[in-house]
């Protein structure tokens, strides 16, 4: 089993592990062939995180090897792997090159992070941080599924996660459980309330993506009351502080499609990079509180 890879984009590959430490101590990166996978599924609140990333996205001189699909799979801490990262990332800029690589250290096997440089003399400089994690077993790995959900019944483009997530944070002083929901004609509405008091909060012009069951290939032939009312609020009601973990995302990507499975769940897609021509997408799934 071998693994070797130049970090070429250190910072993003930075902001993607600081936005998975922020939801759980621990998590699972896969890396394959041309893509890498990294998931969160353990969370006590049930929020999930699947990502799918390219490789070259991130990296260069790219090698792996091993006796199953030339896949390997590794469980490890977020917060050393972000440590490591992060002292890559402030260090990138002098550096000479950042390598990622499987090795073993007193027969303990670690994820190594190296930073290779130059003094103010000129020599060159290692710097190595080792994150421990453990090598998953093919059938666990092959065990892990995604959340089954419904169609959602809306697609909506988020605003700026930064914005929302000043205005959630607000929110939170009012109600452990907020209300997200949307329309097919752009109105986006996040409400908290409580017996005495009810904020809602509303915007007005956001994109609807085309990307409802009803578009699929022969649904144009449908009649138009088949599809449902633009003007009909779905939603579905969530635990706050697990949407302000998502939110959380804003540091990796300015574009987030959120998906309202009414009473369901909330499935929101974090795109990295331009939507055009994105490195890789993190699929965060929240599900739904129950209304008694």
């Amino acid at each position: 089993m071998r693994f070797r890879a130049t970090i070429e984009n250190v910072d993003t590959f930075h902001r993607i592990i600081q936005t998975v430490e922020k939801l759980q101590k621990k998590c699972i990166i896969k890396f394959g062939e041309s893509e890498m996978h990294i998931i969160c599924h353990t969370d006590e609140s049930g929020v999930q995180v699947w990502s799918q990333i390219r490789v070259s996205a991130l990296f260069t001189e790219y090698r792996i090897q091993s006796n199953s699909r030339n896949q390997i799979a590794l469980l490890l801490g977020a917060d050393a792997l972000s440590a490591a990262l992060r002292s890559a990332a402030a260090e990138h800029t002098g550096a000479e090159a950042v390598v990622m690589k499987l090795a073993k250290k007193r027969d303990v096997a670690v994820l190594s992070v190296e930073i290779f440089g130059a003094s103010r003399m000129g020599r060159h400089i290692r710097v190595a941080h080792d994150v421990h994690i453990e090598i998953m077993k093919p059938a666990d790995i092959d065990r892990l599924k995604e959340p089954l959900c419904p169609e959602p019944d809306i697609h909506i483009l988020l605003p700026s996660l930064v914005k929302v997530r000043t205005i959630v944070e607000h929110l939170r002083a009012l109600s452990d459980v907020i209300a997200v929901r949307a329309n097919g004609v752009g109105k986006l509405q996040i409400s908290a309330a409580t017996d005495s008091a009810k904020t809602d909060v509303m915007w007005e012009g956001c994109t609807n993506p085309k990307m409802g069951a009803w578009r699929l290939a022969g649904a144009e032939d449908e009649d138009e009351q088949e599809k449902p009312d633009p003007e009909q609020l779905f939603g579905v009601l969530v635990q706050t502080r697990s949407f302000i973990k998502f939110l959380n995302a804003h540091i990796v990507s300015n574009t987030t499609i959120a998906c309202i499975c009414q009473n369901h769940c909330l499935i929101l897609y974090v795109y990295i990079g331009e939507v055009a021509d994105a490195g890789g997408v993190l699929t965060f799934y929240i599900p739904a509180v129950l209304d008694d």
